[in-house]
């Protein structure tokens, strides 16, 4: 499956605000966020969400995920309030950090890269805390190289003109994100994704977590090839770049 050309709908026909939701027979496309006045009843759900969950399921069934049908919507346009670009190329560069260390990179030279970087504001306390250990345990060693996978997700959140991130059964390209955030001297300069984008990730990876997790209960192997891990980490950084539940970095939840 070209799974970024199902998420794009087709390169022919670029989507655009006046782009209708296509049929059930033809190939899905983004859903258009298209914002409408506040409901007056609470509880009504915006027109937004409801695309953004067909399209989701659609793509899923067509790549072998089982769907539950009972998820909710996730949060409308009309909802959220992204993070501010600056704080997110700062939560880039803190996760580029910890991950590398996660990796086995020497203690001093981390503490030189943080100190280089001018990074220490940048951490949070779990963070700092294991920045500043100098033999931390394999377990929160494995735990923070992880998120490498977090910190692809703000990456590619950093880059307007960047397609859709790819079907989540493979770890990023490591090398090519450390040596952007290595070679970029201001990781905010390209601006940002748009709401809509980041909601229809946030909207897909919620759905294949959930059926991560269901595989786990169940006891079987995740479904059409998802990886748990990357899965997990990219439901992480899509939460948190939406503000849910307005959690610190911390404290995210990736509730399912």
């Amino acid at each position: 499956m070209d799974w970024i050309k199902k998420l794009l709908g087709g390169k022919d026909q670029p989507i655009t605000s006046d782009t209708p939701a296509a049929p059930a027979t033809r190939e899905p496309v983004v859903p258009i966020a298209t914002v409408q006045i506040p409901p007056s009843e609470p509880g009504t759900l915006y027109q937004d969400q409801i695309l953004r969950k067909a399209w989701a399921e659609d793509l899923l069934v067509q790549a072998g995920v089982p769907v539950n049908k009972h998820l909710p919507c996730i949060e409308s346009q009309a909802e959220i309030t992204l993070r501010p670009v600056r704080e997110v190329a700062d939560r880039l560069l803190a996760l580029a950090i910890v991950a590398v260390k996660g990796e086995g990179l020497e203690h001093d030279i981390v503490i030189q890269l943080a100190d280089d970087r001018q990074a220490w504001d940048l951490f949070t306390p779990k963070e700092t805390a294991f920045i500043r250990d100098p033999a931390p345990s394999e377990h929160d060693r494995v735990q923070f190289v992880w998120r490498y996978e977090a910190a692809w997700v703000l990456l590619w959140a950093l880059d307007p003109m960047s397609e859709p991130l790819s079907y989540p059964d493979a770890i990023c390209d490591v090398p090519l994100l450390a040596q952007t955030v290595r070679d970029t001297p201001d990781l905010a300069a390209r601006g940002m994704q748009s709401a809509n984008n980041i909601l229809n990730e946030a909207d897909l990876i919620y759905r294949c977590h959930w059926a991560v997790r269901q595989a786990s209960i169940d006891g079987t192997e995740p479904p059409a090839g998802l990886d748990p891990g990357v899965v997990m980490e990219r439901h992480y950084a899509l939460n948190w770049l939406i503000g849910y539940m307005d959690q610190d970095w911390d404290e995210v939840s990736t509730d399912t």
